[in-house]
């Protein structure tokens, strides 16, 4: 069978890579494109440690067709941070709010496009927000306490 040839920008960086038809976007992240930030907790879209964002919007790459990523723009775990941690990365350090690390890009990546879209989320719209990402070892508290101290730093607010 033909390989598809797929142009596409991961973490504002033009790439292109063959893939088979069915080959999904976290096996080309981990494969040939060596991201191994997200990672396969299920393989059926359930835990949400592979999430990515495609164009802005959260994406479990364990579901997505790699050729799906054909001219889009795709944010990995890998982008996240500049030359310093990006505030979330950083909060949850401070905070302990990871354990294991099987969840966290996922996270991450999650909270992060959470907050692009509501800089300011109460603890509902967090815990909702981040239900698709499931974490065995933290019990969510500090997850969602380090999201909501993030948001409020990022808002300069008063806690």
């Amino acid at each position: 069978m033909a390989k598809l040839h797929v142009s596409t920008t991961i973490n504002g960086e033009p790439q292109e890579f063959l893939c088979d038809a069915e080959q999904s976007m976290l096996d080309i992240l981990r494969g040939p494109l060596g991201l191994t930030g997200s990672k396969e907790g299920c393989g059926t879209g359930d835990c949400g440690a592979c999430t990515i964002t495609v164009n802005g919007r959260i994406a479990c790459s364990c579901l997505m067709l790699a050729a799906e990523a054909e001219g889009q723009q795709i944010g990995t775990i890998e982008g996240m941070a500049g030359e310093e941690l990006h505030p979330l990365q950083q909060k949850f350090l401070e905070m302990a709010a990871l354990q294991c690390g099987i969840c966290t890009p996922g996270v991450l990546m999650a909270a992060k496009a959470l907050l692009e879209r509501n800089p300011d989320p109460s603890e509902h719209d967090v815990r909702f927000w981040l239900a698709g990402n499931l974490c065995r070892c933290t019990g969510y508290d500090k997850i969602v306490r380090a999201v909501m101290e993030t948001a409020a730093d990022m808002r300069g607010a008063a806690r």
